[in-house]
């Protein structure tokens, strides 16, 4: 996979509540991903936002993670064992 997310934490900061949006909303179009969470909070005069990203990449293990489910061409789900 060529775009992995493998780290999905993201720091913001700007100097409005405006600012901040602008910011936000131009990663969002830069990097093509979401936000699955976003806690905003005003720091020392700054408007600073801690944000989830959605991973690239979910997989479906056994407890013991030596099992990887995987979906077929069709959309049906099985697992190798």
């Amino acid at each position: 996979m060529a775009n992995e997310n493998k780290r999905n934490l993201q720091y913001f900061e700007g100097k409005s509540m405006k600012g901040l949006f602008d910011i936000l909303n131009q990663w969002q179009i830069e990097n093509e991903k979401r936000f699955l969470s976003i806690n905003i909070q005003e720091t020392s005069g700054l408007f600073c936002c801690i944000a989830l990203t959605n991973p690239a990449e979910v997989m479906i293990t056994s407890e013991d993670g030596k099992q990887h489910a995987q979906v077929d061409t069709q959309g049906r789900l099985f697992v190798h064992l």
